[in-house]
């Protein structure tokens, strides 16, 4: 959502320069825009992973914590 926004309004900052600028001016900046969304996204898709991985090493600690207390029970529950 905030990549569609941060489109929307270069989008709408380019459409309104673009009335007192050259040709070549107005291709300049439509490829800087272009550039700044392509960092943008990759901002967030470098985030996405961030969180992913985060995630799924939280996920195996707790695993790993519960496979031990499950051990641990197994062997009180064995009276040894």
């Amino acid at each position: 959502m905030k990549v569609i926004v941060t489109i929307a309004a270069a989008a709408g900052f380019i459409a309104l320069g673009a009335c007192n600028q050259s040709a070549t001016e107005n291709k300049a900046d439509a490829i800087e825009a272009n550039a700044e969304n392509a960092a943008d996204v990759i901002e967030a898709n470098a985030s996405n992973v961030a969180d992913a991985v985060t995630d799924n090493a939280a996920n195996a600690a707790e695993a790993t914590r519960n496979a031990g207390d499950n051990a641990a029970d197994a062997v009180r529950n064995t009276g040894n």
